[in-house]
């Protein structure tokens, strides 16, 4: 059974609504004060237009230059993060502020909400990790601590006793998971084997990895953007302490600017730096409530390129893959402002039992989703990119079990290298394509990137990766990559007969953001032009402020082109 509609992110005001205010530098003879105006997300450009008298905005710098903005508008620091602030502010102090010529740019704190496996581990080739592959031995994760930013985790259940080694509540709480998220979550990557014959099978990823509970999301399941950020800061402040090597992130609030100035994407990036993978959501909007397909509605922070993105298949209940598909509502790219390809990979997710928090509001809310034991040894069946993002960090921890000094961009690039490439959904619904640990396991142990077996069906690599070869010393030296020749980062390098068909990225109805595309008439949301309000003509064919012009071909800023072949300036390939 899954819930009739899968987790969606909720926020204060309608996506439609959000729109973003583009301040560009004027001509040089005007006053040097006049020209400027900080970079606003969508969502405070609405509140600066509404007039709205309570605004939460985040601001970055040390302490001192956030106490300083604060003296110098009046208004009150809510909270210090780790290279910023939250000030609350009117709409007339927020228009100083973006005026302030110290200030480059302003973020809103948004609330945030959850994206809400027996055949799940033989399905990722897990259970053969398990026993061992060949010259490596059995892995199980054990010394690598993942952090789970989520509801809490309820480190009273069966499944998860003596896991949790840390615990940290940014909601002013004790860590207990009152929503129930959370504890899932933390079970489907790390959680023991059930003790009863009916339960017996449910077994994390990494069943002998720590865990280390950050929690974020109250008892509804939302939360604070600061309050992520500063859970993601102060794991990697602890990295050492705890042997973190892993973040889980499913969760997720909507795009509202770009990855460069989000904070979230920022302190991803900062985790990413430090040598901690960030395993996060795609988000649960890939199909509208008639069930039409949506593309490009990617959610933060899975929008930065230095996140692990992780999109949602439906394995049917089989651990065989020929039957696998997309979960209708995983999210797909591009990213909405900066086009960036996601997922990086996919991963399952629907129908995915794990440890259940049986006074927890998801249990309360939805009893027909337990399915076996009682109490401290219940367990129910989610569905999400939550979930899936649960399995892939179980796989990364694994393959740190194996390989301790693996660096973020190594193991992303191995997991993409060795997934296996799913045409249905193409390069935009589930990125390298569907996980396979087994393969990653046995290609990080001696380099040979070959076909493994998953419930007696043999499966390829897909030989893609879009990391770039400067960042990984896996892909910088090794010759799979340009043999294939595919690799993409935010730019493309890819072999014609695996980037996408017609059934692919443009099948008979595709919903973009608030926007139909479709037939001979391509509308784009004007909120999907970060620079532009007035870019898209379409008729049949689409100009994009001449960045994108489609009819039969595709011309991206001169860097692309495309019609029967793919050609791309130099420059963009490492």
């Amino acid at each position: 059974m899954t819930l009739s509609q899968p987790p969606t992110f909720s926020q204060r005001r309608s996506t439609s609504r959000l729109a973003l205010t583009i301040c560009v530098t004027l001509c040089a003879a005007a006053p040097a004060a006049a020209q400027h105006r900080a970079r606003l997300s969508a969502d405070l450009a609405d509140d600066l237009a509404a007039g709205s008298q309570a605004i939460n905005v985040i601001v970055h710098g040390d302490k001192a230059t956030v106490d300083a903005l604060a003296r110098r508008y009046n208004v009150t620091v809510k909270k210090y993060l780790s290279e910023g602030g939250v000030l609350r502010v009117t709409a007339g102090q927020l228009a100083a502020l973006r005026d302030d010529a110290e200030v480059d740019h302003l973020s809103g704190d948004l609330r945030i909400k959850s994206s809400a496996a027996e055949v799940t581990a033989e399905a990722i080739g897990a259970d053969q990790v398990w026993s061992g592959l060949g010259k490596v031995p059995a892995l199980s994760g054990r010394g690598v601590t993942v952090a789970v930013i989520d509801s809490g985790i309820d480190t009273r259940h069966e499944a998860l006793t003596r896991r949790v080694i840390a615990t940290r509540d940014f909601t002013g709480g004790d860590g207990r998971d009152l929503f129930g998220h959370g504890t899932h979550v933390a079970a489907i990557i790390a959680g023991r084997a059930g003790r009863t014959a009916d339960t017996s099978d449910y077994q994390g990823i990494a069943s002998g990895a720590y865990l280390v509970n950050l929690r974020v999301l109250g008892a509804d399941g939302s939360g604070d953007v600061s309050d992520v950020v500063a859970a993601i800061d102060w794991a990697v402040d602890h990295r050492g302490e705890y042997n973190i090597g892993v973040i889980n992130l499913s969760l997720g609030a909507p795009v509202t600017q770009s990855y460069r100035d989000d904070p979230m994407c920022e302190a991803v990036e900062r985790a990413v730096r430090k040598g901690v993978v960030v395993v996060a959501a795609a988000g649960n909007y890939g199909r509208t409530t008639d069930g039409k397909s949506v593309y490009g509605a990617i959610a933060s922070p899975a929008n930065s390129p230095f996140a692990l993105t992780v999109g949602a298949t439906d394995t049917h209940g089989t651990p065989q893959r020929s039957d696998d598909t997309l979960a209708t509502y995983s999210s797909k790219g591009p990213t909405k402002y900066d086009l960036v390809i996601k997922p990086d990979l996919a991963a399952p997710g629907s129908h995915i039992v794990s440890a259940e928090v049986t006074d927890g509001y998801l249990s309360k809310t939805y009893p027909e989703r337990h399915v076996a034991g009682a109490g401290q040894g219940a367990y129910q069946q989610l569905s999400g990119t939550s979930m899936a993002s649960g399995v892939v960090s179980g796989a990364v921890a694994l393959l740190l079990d194996q390989r301790p000094n693996l660096k973020p961009a190594d193991a992303k690039a191995i997991l993409q290298l060795t997934s296996s490439f799913m045409p249905s959904a193409g390069l935009l619904g589930a990125g390298a394509g569907s996980m396979d640990v087994a393969a990653a396991v046995a290609f990080a142990g001696d380099g040979n990137l070959g076909s493994t077996s998953i419930a007696g069906e043999q499966v390829e690599a897909t030989r893609i990766t879009f990391v770039r070869p400067r960042d990984s010393g896996i892909v910088r030296n090794s010759a799979i990559v340009w043999d294939s020749a595919i690799v993409w980062d935010s730019t493309i390098v890819w072999d014609s007969a695996i980037v996408w068909d017609t059934a692919i990225v443009w099948d008979t109805a595709i919903v973009w953001n608030t926007a139909i595309v479709w037939d001979t008439a391509i509308v784009w949301d004007s909120a999907l032009s970060p620079t532009r309000s007035n870019s898209a003509i379409w008729g049949g064919a689409i100009v994009w402020d001449s960045a994108i012009v489609w009819d039969s071909a595709i011309v991206w800023d001169s860097a692309i082109v495309w019609d029967s072949a793919i050609v791309w300036d130099s420059s963009l390939v490492d």
